[in-house]
């Protein structure tokens, strides 16, 4: 399940600081690629749809699922087209093969039932639909990894963290704003996807954008390190 009582107490930090143009990684990154992967879609399900941006590029072809009242009451307040239901990931209150696309950005970071929420994602997908699946990068954003500017060395570096060892932390990522991670290395995920009949057919790592970069000068010499991981996998049909 995602831990939905973080968000609960954190709503507002997100719809301030992530929505509405306020971030530009959403905005100059993911909302374009979203709006790229989604195109076509007859009817989307977007799950851990926060307050909605996401589903709102779709309008009336979108429902959204949130854990958290507090993003699906504002989520219905912005209005924007989609419809909203209060579900986690792990057991979506729809019939099997209803949906052609499924969306997920940033959220299976949250989730501890990882298993139960990709084979949910697969149970609702038609066959030949597909999965547009968004993450913070797995190898990158291993807990304890970051930039490091060795200043008696002279060296810059990344360093990665317990790759491949599978963890939940709770990590402030504002002053007091603790949120739950769980890292998993890549492979668990593209498995998971393969053991519930969704090849992955497309992975994209792009680099951060440059209104992340002009926000954030203690990035601007990682600026060739991604971020962000994206990943489109297609439901085999039978």
């Amino acid at each position: 399940m995602a831990e939905s009582s973080d968000w609960d107490a954190h709503a507002r930090w997100w719809q301030d600081g992530f929505t509405a143009g306020a971030d530009p990684e959403y905005e100059e990154q993911i909302i374009p690629l979203a709006r790229r992967e989604l195109k076509g879609a007859r009817r989307v399900l977007d799950v851990g749809t926060g307050e909605g941006q996401l589903a709102r590029l779709v309008r009336g072809r979108a429902v959204g699922v949130d854990p958290t009242w507090a993003q699906i009451t504002e989520a219905a307040r912005r209005r924007g087209g989609p419809r909203y239901a209060q579900a986690g990931a792990a057991r979506l209150p729809f019939r099997s093969a209803v949906f052609d696309c499924v969306v997920a950005c940033l959220v299976f970071e949250h989730i501890t039932d990882v298993d139960d929420a990709i084979a949910e994602v697969a149970r609702v997908l038609e066959p030949g639909g597909w999965f547009c699946f968004f993450l913070n990068h797995p190898l990158l954003q291993t807990p304890n990894s970051g930039w490091i500017d060795d200043r008696i060395l002279e060296e810059q570096y990344w360093r990665i963290g317990s790759y491949l060892v599978e963890d939940v932390s709770v990590e402030e990522v504002e002053k007091d704003v603790h949120l739950t991670f769980v890292h998993r290395p890549l492979s668990r995920y593209v498995n998971a996807l393969a053991d519930h009949g969704l090849l992955v057919t497309r992975m994209e790592e792009p680099a951060p954008p440059p209104g992340f970069l002009a926000r954030a000068a203690e990035y601007q010499a990682a600026a060739t390190i991604p971020r962000l991981l994206y990943l489109r996998a297609e439901k085999l049909r039978a």
